[in-house]
Formats: structure tokens, C-alpha cells, sequence
């Protein structure tokens, strides 16, 4: 007995096969389906699915002309980073000028003060580039300090005088501004650590221990600094005493700055 139960009318197979056969051509031809979408236009004449391919290659082209398009952009700019320094960022995209010409390119973004550069700035490096080899630190970059630096002091005479505190503080900020004239890298952290290390900061204290002194050339004052190296390495305009707390700074630093690229670089003995 059939208990009430009634059998369904079959259904005709005419729309389920209708459906499917839509549902194939909606799933496997999307790049077909799509573009009469798009279009608003049911009735219109499908798009063969070998003409949707140009497009991807040209939107893909698109995307890469507009990547090629930004490398020059992202190559003449740099965002500065925890631990950057104008001289290791000059250094590390071979800026022929080294960091004075990153700071001059920079000034209204860096301020007064270029040993005091914040994560997040952007740097514009568009400055001229040293082609081919970097130089290295030989007699042409020792030889080439003197005149630039006759020049630098011609105009520290000739601009009014600054005044700095006969002190500690004072000596490293002198020295600083001596630096930055005759392009000299070096921080104020780099050399305040070096001092504290190699002095305590007495400018008049004498090795008269070591190898040096035994030679009769004993390492003197803040930076403990021997006469011929502060010879050679002694920047006019400065007084030619090694006791000379200016003086003494600023002739280390610029030994330091051809020997290992900056007073920063240095750790202990030198």
C-alpha cells in the first residue's frame, strides 16, 4: 500500500540539462562571462576567450612599466632608519661628496644640527654619485683637505666669531664645526666615547708607558694623539699644539677619518 505517499512527476531533463550546461559555461568561461557583464550588454556577441589573454599581458605590462617607473624615484630618495648617520648613508650610496653633500641636498629637512637625523625623515640622495671605483683612503684624499681647508678657515674669519663653554662640551662642539668646514665626518657621541676612553677628558694627559713613549713620541692629550700623526693630520686654522683640546680633536678625527672612514668607527685603541 502506498500509505499516502505520491510519487513526484519526474521533471523534465530539459532545464536541469539547461542549467548545467550554464553553470559550465558560467564556471569554466568567467574571463568570457565577465566582460558582457561589465559591458551591461546580455545579448551582445560573446568575447572569444583568446582575445581576453592581450589584456592580462598588457595590464601585467602596465604593472611593470609602472614598477620600471619608480626605481629611479625610490634610487634618488632614502628614509632614514634607527642608527643612520648622514656620513654612513652618503658612504653606503657612494655620494661623491660624502655626507656634507647629502646635508646640503637636505638642509631645510635635517635643520642646524647634521649629527641630529630622526627615523622616519626622507632623504633625498639626488646629488652627483661617484662613477666607477670608490676612492679609497689614500694620499689624494689627505692632499686634497688642505686647500678646501685654507679656504674653510679664510671664511670662519671672515663670519663672526662664535663662542663655545672652556669645556668638555664646548672643545667637542668647536671641533665639530671645524669638521663639518673641511668635511670631516665624526658625532658628537663617537668623539665624547673615544675621549672618555682615551683621556677622561684631561687635555693635558701623557702616555708614558707605552710602545710610543718609549720611542719618545708619547700619545697626548684628549684623544692621546703623537706628533707626527697630529702633523700630518693637523688642520689649518687650528692651534699646533697637541695639549690644544680643539686642536688635539680635530687632528684625531681626521686621522680616524682616513684610517677607518670616522671617529664613529673607532672602539678602542687606535
Amino acid at each position: 500500500m502506498s500509505r499516502g505517499r505520491h510519487r513526484r512527476p519526474r521533471t523534465s531533463l530539459i532545464p536541469r540539462q539547461f542549467s548545467r550546461i550554464s553553470l559550465a559555461l558560467t564556471a569554466g568561461g568567467a574571463g568570457v562571462a565577465a566582460p558582457l557583464l561589465a559591458a551591461g550588454s546580455a545579448n551582445a556577441t560573446p568575447v572569444p576567450a583568446v582575445q581576453a589573454e592581450p589584456k592580462a599581458e598588457a595590464k601585467a605590462g602596465a604593472k611593470t612599466g609602472a614598477t620600471a617607473e619608480r626605481k629611479p624615484a625610490a634610487a634618488d630618495s632614502y628614509t632614514v632608519v634607527s642608527g643612520d648617520t648622514l656620513h654612513g648613508i652618503a658612504t653606503g650610496h657612494g655620494i661623491e661628496g660624502g655626507w656634507a653633500a647629502v646635508y646640503e641636498a637636505n638642509r631645510e629637512t635635517v635643520g642646524d644640527d647634521p649629527d641630529l637625523i630622526f627615523p622616519g625623515q626622507k632623504l633625498t640622495l639626488a646629488t652627483e654619485r661617484s662613477g666607477g671605483e670608490r676612492p679609497s683612503r689614500d694620499a689624494d684624499r689627505t692632499a686634497a683637505r688642505p686647500a678646501a681647508a685654507q679656504s674653510s678657515a679664510d671664511s670662519s674669519r671672515s663670519a663672526a666669531p662664535r663662542s663655545y663653554p672652556d669645556n668638555l662640551d664646548g672643545w667637542i662642539r668647536e671641533a665639530l664645526d671645524i669638521m663639518r668646514a673641511n668635511g670631516i665626518p665624526g658625532t658628537y657621541e663617537g668623539i665624547h666615547r673615544n675621549v672618555m676612553r682615551e683621556s677622561g677628558g684631561n687635555p693635558n694627559a701623557v702616555n708614558t708607558w707605552d710602545a710610543n713613549a718609549r720611542r719618545g713620541t708619547p700619545s697626548i692629550g684628549l684623544l692621546q694623539v703623537i706628533k707626527p700623526t697630529f702633523d700630518a693630520y693637523h688642520v689649518p686654522g687650528t692651534a699646533k699644539s697637541q695639549y690644544d683640546p680643539v686642536a688635539n680633536i680635530v687632528a684625531a678625527c681626521n686621522y680616524a677619518a682616513d684610517r677607518y672612514g670616522s671617529i664613529d668607527n673607532v672602539n678602542g685603541p687606535y
